[in-house]
């Protein structure tokens, strides 16, 4: 039964007329209000309740589809930012791969020509071959004349033998300009043939690199959605057993020095560490240990703290040797830093550094000092840095987690101007929010720039002052 305003205004009238209407006479006990009167009431109570609950209810539902509303928004737009790389991609590589049809046609071309100069070249040499073999005969007519003329010089020479001699020297010598001819023609061909090889080589070298561009941009997604391979571990148990522990090299300068020049992968023990693989630079006038390589973006770099605390990647080509690894190389002492750098324009410089490494105790904090090179120093500003990652946070820029960011671990400042570690660039993005996350070495407040390769290495000096320091380069270019 519905409860009205009218019912409520009966019940109230109802409770108000004895009190109204009685006078001086005693009060009389009404009777207790009927069970269905009681009712009514408790009914509109449990309504008054149901509706709260019901506005509080909808107020929750608004409240969540707002939320939810927001969520489907961003994921809307980091979708259609997917997309929009996604299609730049595609289209970068139908024109690589269009480029790289137009260079086959034209080496196809180019062989075509150079088989057509090879037979050229041989049927010019056979004919010069006969045209020497007839001089030669010419030759030998020439002296058995010489020889009559010497035998009739006694006697008087007739005009017919006059006539004979004349004829054969004009024959002797448009042989001679006929030879001299066909040999600056051959001279001609062989320089046709030496531009046209020329020509092969560079198209040939040109089609590899847009081959590997392509093949790059093709599992750059993958590469980037892949956690990076670790590298060897140390090498405990396949020594413990042996003694040829007691005989490995300290690192790759006490190798240098035992008379090793060939660059590879050797196995070292620091002292007081345990043996491991490392990659050993002998190319200059001494070993150096090979603690990171960029050179062809095959390697993600954005890695969490355990990754970098134990080593990623691959010998062959980018990798990270390891913090463990670098803290006990570097605890041997007087250790020198040395960064090789190149850009795009294949400009490669390089910079060195008196280089202390703390340990785990103290995130791995780094202490350099600069001491030579041709490139300009914004790595001083990370001097006593602690190493971070995107998982732990260990910049100077409080609220802000620099490694995430930028993309992956280095000893960052707030958040600083270097950043080999950051992610490979095959072409300039066109963001400056992606420009930032390339692989950094910007002094000053120059524009964003990744960078082709680089290479970082260490090796020990016999004392402090067997090091000069040297101001860096003045010359203008990216790295100024």
């Amino acid at each position: 039964m519905r409860i009205t305003p009218i019912h409520i205004l009966l019940v109230l009238a109802a409770a108000c007329v004895p009190a109204l209407c009685g006078s001086g006479e005693q009060p009389v006990l009404q009777p207790e209000a009927p069970a269905e009167t009681r009712s009514r009431f408790a009914a509109l109570d449990d309504v008054r309740l149901l509706a709260n609950g019901l506005l509080q209810l909808g107020q929750s539902l608004r409240e969540f589809v707002q939320k939810t509303k927001g969520q489907i928004n961003d994921i809307l737009q980091k979708i259609n930012i997917f997309d929009r790389s996604f299609y730049q991609l595609s289209v970068l590589a139908s024109e690589i791969k269009e480029e790289e049809e137009e260079l086959k046609k034209t080496t196809v071309v180019l062989k075509a020509n150079n088989d057509e100069i090879k037979g050229l070249s041989v049927e010019i040499n056979s004919k010069v071959d006969n045209i020497l073999q007839e001089k030669s005969r010419l030759q030998d007519k020439v002296e058995g004349l010489e020889e009559k003329l010497s035998n009739l010089s006694h006697g008087l020479v007739t005009s017919e033998q006059m006539a004979e001699i004349n004829s054969l020297r004009e024959v002797i010598h448009n042989q001679d300009q006929s030879i001299t001819e066909l040999l600056k023609a051959v001279r001609e061909q062989s320089d046709q043939l030496n531009y046209q090889r020329v020509q092969l080589k560079t198209l040939e070298e040109k089609l590899t690199v847009n081959t590997l561009a392509q093949e790059t941009i093709e599992r750059m997604p993958e590469t980037y959605n892949n956690e990076a391979p670790t590298l060897t571990p140390y090498l405990t148990s396949s020594f413990t057993s042996t003694n040829a522990m007691m005989n490995l090299p300290l690192d790759c300068s006490d190798l240098f020095n035992g008379g090793e020049r060939i660059s590879g992968l050797y196995v070292i023990k620091p002292t007081g560490a345990e043996p491991f693989m490392a990659f050993c630079d002998m190319s200059k006038d001494h070993g150096a240990t090979v603690i990171q390589r960029r050179n062809d973006g095959s390697v993600n770099f954005d890695q969490i703290w355990e990754k970098y605390e134990n080593g990623f990647g691959d010998f062959q080509g980018e990798f990270w040797l390891g913090l463990r690894k670098i803290h006990s190389l570097a605890a041997q002492g007087n250790s020198v830093l040395h960064i090789e750098l190149e850009d795009w324009k294949q400009d490669r410089r390089s910079i060195e550094y008196r280089f202390n490494f703390n340990g785990p105790e103290s995130n791995y904090t780094i202490h350099l000092t600069h001491l030579s090179g041709e490139l300009p120093d914004p790595m001083s500003n990370h001097s006593g840095m602690m190493f971070s990652t995107k998982d732990r946070d260990n910049d100077n820029l409080q609220g802000f987690n620099c490694a995430q960011d930028y993309t992956g671990g280095w000893w960052y400042n707030a958040c600083g101007d270097t950043n080999l570690n950051g992610r490979y660039f095959h072409m300039r993005p066109k963001g400056r929010s992606d420009r930032k996350r390339g692989i950094q070495w910007r002094p000053g407040r120059r524009a964003s720039y990744s960078l082709k390769f680089t290479q970082i290495s260490v090796y020990p000096v016999s004392s402090p002052s067997a090091i000069s320091t040297t101001s860096a380069s003045s010359e203008a270019g990216v790295f100024q």
